[in-house]
């Protein structure tokens, strides 16, 4: 048998249409209605897994609090998986005190990534700290400087994400 997306209907052979009832067939139409939505979802999300068009990624940097000596640099969103994230301290490229977490899954089929930079409340101040984000989708980097960063809980102190 096969079922037609178009019309939505079941296509039995008729040796296989003569062995079942009415009820029967009607009851599988429904389900394969039901499922076509199912399998609509899925095909999608598949065909963005494996479709080669580039997606580029939506940045911030953010603090859990004002007082966190950890900085986040989150990218999302973005297709091809690989990506490069690094912290720049006052334009020099730090490899110290940074944390750079695997690239997840996203539910779409996109992925993200976040890099982690600690540094004190006193050296952000002192210093221009910038995230530089590189994908393959994007002729231009992003550049996120400190006044970009997001204060996820103010003025709460030792909170946790």
């Amino acid at each position: 048998m096969s079922y037609s997306s178009s019309n939505r209907s079941l296509l039995p052979m008729d040796w296989i249409k003569k062995s079942k009832g009415e009820d029967y067939w009607k009851s599988e139409t429904q389900d394969m209605r039901g499922n076509q939505e199912t399998f609509t979802s899925m095909f999608t999300t598949v065909m963005k897994q494996f479709n080669h068009s580039k997606v580029p990624p939506t940045a911030s940097v953010f603090q859990k609090h004002s007082s966190s000596p950890e900085v986040v640099c989150h990218a999302t969103g973005f297709f091809p998986k690989t990506v490069m994230i690094t912290w720049q301290k006052d334009g020099e490229v730090v490899y110290d005190d940074v944390a750079r977490r695997e690239t997840l899954p996203n539910q779409d089929g996109s992925f993200q990534k976040r890099s982690i930079l600690t540094v004190s409340t006193e050296d952000l101040q002192k210093h221009t700290y910038t995230c530089v984000i590189q994908h393959s989708s994007m002729e231009k980097e992003i550049v996120l400087h400190e006044e970009d960063i997001r204060i996820l809980n103010p003025g709460q102190r030792n909170t946790f994400l």
